[in-house]
């Protein structure tokens, strides 16, 4: 007897943001699915479980239903429902061929409360949060969490029409502060016959539950706004019914072509192909274009980078990359020398239409900023996270967490060495003020210019700086450190007081984006697609470091010894970071990329589950230690990659004089 097909909530997100995906959803032997909707791996990067579990300790004395079997589930759920008060934890309800695993659940009688926790910080100040002024629906931020609710309402509503439902998200209140040290590691996760789970310290005291940083916030209006609109023409009950009942007979939806087609989870690649997987990306476009195989060899408009007139390219049939014209990029202002954005995306089509694979760069342009700049260069890269239990008293809700950075410096002469490092993956320690004084020290070694790639590193000073300002204990270097952060970098745009450093670090993603460009990256400026394109271009490049000279006395390193970062596959230079061995055996590193999947983030999504792992995974101690040796080869190759950028610059800039 085959097992019954339920539109769950999760399917119900999936269905809802594609009616197609339902069909290709749970076939992971037929369809390739890079999807980063892992559970643990979700959870873990966002400290979902921690947050369900302490949502659990605010609603005490309830019954956990743990079972994944779904009929002893009912069964056990349906038990305890006979009782007049009764609080469940993961209950689950079933009603028709929809089924639902509700958080909390809350019976008093008739009336009950429908309790969904997320992950996801929530500001208790702000006026109409979830809802667009302009329309009155729910804000894209807030869509996935509120339609998710309101589906187990219905769910709920119509297995027990006599019920009274209030339904509830539980998120981290980022207004309110831990009230003591040590909160976040009485939430330990542990791996129980192959099952990872959170167990919940007995040492958890009143006190650590009285300053509650999850608030319960009424979302009643919003699912009567949802349960009350339309969709495809039809009503919320018969959308539901509809895609209940075409997932439970396995049939497809066919769904019209959009935007949403760029990010599609079940795209497969030539090498996923080979091995037998299928792609429901390009089943769902031949089905509406009537395209052959050959016609997926040409890349499509998804990939023109930064821009936002692809909705408007659908609607006039331009699907390829070849198809844009001109006058569908529209021109905007840019004040700053090189590039514009405009210019880039048209250098972008220009180039593949004529397919013409040489390399811009503007040696003016470049030469130029290069003569303002003050060796020894510095190169940094942070490691940062947010969690949402505080680790400490006085904390918020995902207050950032800088835990690591890399320090490379480059000399007038050429001369490359990898200088200085900072880790701190000790369990519960609020790393950021050492983590500012180890930065300061080295970077007050020199006067020279520093370099970060993206904005990241100038927001996380920013933060610290703030930090600094409101923190009420005793800091004796509070005023050096503030000073420290003034001189390097420059005021976010939401900051009431403005500066900029007189040694404010330059963006290298922000030269990229302004004097070089390689059709190899296929418009993408990220530091994982610039390094391979220009060591493939570099022959400056693939002479250095096609030997073990890193490592060594000639190019010092405190990780690596002898290594070698240009080997060829095919006659192509391989990527450095695949060169790396695997941080994690259990886990896809494809997904681990799409968590942070940003031109202007590099692939932090390795670094981030990482140092989660060592905070709150039980592991032994030779585990935590390689862990540990995998961070700090994988932040250093970080630091590096914009070295060896810098690099094939300056080569390409002789060689043109």
């Amino acid at each position: 007897m085959s097992k019954p097909r339920y539109l769950t909530k999760s399917r119900f997100k999936i269905g809802h943001s594609c009616p197609s995906k339902l069909f290709y959803t749970k076939k992971e032997k037929e369809y390739k699915n890079t999807s980063a909707d892992d559970p643990f791996l979700a959870s873990l990067a966002e400290g979902g479980f921690q947050v369900g579990e302490l949502a659990k300790c605010y609603h005490p004395g309830g019954h956990d239903i743990t079972t994944l079997v779904e009929k002893e589930a009912l069964e056990q759920t349906n038990s305890l429902l006979e009782q007049e008060d009764v609080i469940i934890y993961e209950p689950a309800i079933k009603y028709i061929n929809l089924f639902i695993r509700v958080d909390v659940l809350v019976k008093k009688g008739r009336n009950v409360e429908l309790i969904e926790v997320k992950a996801k910080s929530f500001d208790t100040t702000e006026q109409s949060p979830f809802l667009n002024k302009r329309d009155g629906k729910p804000k894209s931020a807030w869509a996935d969490y509120l339609f998710d609710v309101a589906f187990q309402k219905y769910v709920m509503e119509s297995a027990f029409p006599d019920w009274n439902v209030t339904s509830y998200l539980m998120m981290a209140d980022k207004n309110t502060v831990a009230g003591t040290d040590g909160l976040n590691q009485k939430f330990r996760i542990r791996t129980t016959d192959g099952r990872k789970g959170v167990e919940v310290s007995s040492s958890i005291t009143e006190a650590d539950l009285k300053h509650k940083v999850l608030c319960k916030v009424n979302v009643d209006e919003i699912t009567d706004i949802i349960h009350s609109d339309t969709y495809e023409g039809m009503t919320f009950p018969d959308y539901v019914t509809y895609l209940a009942d075409y997932y439970e007979r396995d049939e497809k939806i066919n769904t019209p072509i959009s935007t949403g087609c760029a990010g599609c989870e079940f795209t497969a690649d030539l090498e996923d192909e080979k091995m037998g997987l299928k792609s429901g990306f390009k089943e769902c476009w031949k089905a509406q274009l009537g395209w052959s195989d050959e016609e997926f060899d040409d890349q499509l408009m998804f990939n023109l980078w930064n821009y936002r007139g692809k909705g408007k390219l659908l609607e006039a049939g331009k699907y390829k990359l070849d198809e844009v014209e001109e006058e569908d990029i529209s021109p905007a202002p840019d004040a700053k020398p090189g590039l514009s954005p405009r210019e880039r995306q048209w250098m972008q089509v220009e180039k593949y239409k004529n397919n013409d694979s040489s390399i811009y760069f503007d040696a003016e342009g470049f030469a130029a900023e290069l003569a303002t700049w003050k060796y020894p260069l510095n190169f940094i890269d942070f490691e940062t996270s947010m969690v949402a239990i505080p680790f400490n008293a006085g904390r918020r809700p995902y207050e950032g967490i800088a835990f690591q950075f890399s320090h490379h410096i480059l000399k007038e002469d050429g001369t490359v060495e990898h200088k200085t490092e900072y880790l701190n993956s000790e369990p519960g320690v609020f790393p950021n003020y050492d983590f500012l004084r180890a930065l300061k020290k080295c970077l007050e070694a020199n006067e020279g210019t520093i370099f970060r790639y993206s904005n990241h590193e100038n927001s996380f000073l920013n933060m610290i700086y703030r930090q600094l300002q409101d923190d009420k204990t005793v800091i004796t270097d509070k005023a050096e450190l503030i000073h420290f952060i003034k001189t390097i970098t420059r005021s976010s745009k939401d900051s009431v007081e403005k500066w900029e450093g007189e040694r404010c670090m330059v963006d290298q993603w922000d030269v990229v984006k302004r004097y070089y460009y390689d059709p190899q990256t296929n418009g993408s400026n990220s530091i994982k697609a610039v390094l391979p394109a220009i060591l493939n271009s570099s022959k400056y490049l693939q002479d250095k470091y096609s030997e073990p000279v890193y490592g060594t006395k000639t190019i010092p390193s405190l990780n690596y010894k002898g290594w070698i970062w240009v080997k060829k596959e095919d006659g192509k230079v391989k990527d450095p970071y695949k060169l790396l061995p695997k941080m994690f055996q259990d886990i896809d590193e494809e997904i681990l990329d799409r968590f942070t999947e940003d031109d202007e983030i590099r692939g932090g999504g390795a670094a981030l589950t990482a140092y989660a792992r060592m905070q709150f995974e039980e592991m032994s101690l030779a585990e935590r230690n390689e862990l540990r040796k995998a961070l700090l080869k994988y932040c250093e190759l970080d630091t590096m990659a914009m070295v060896m950028i810098h690099e094939g610059w300056v080569d390409m800039l002789k060689n043109l004089n």
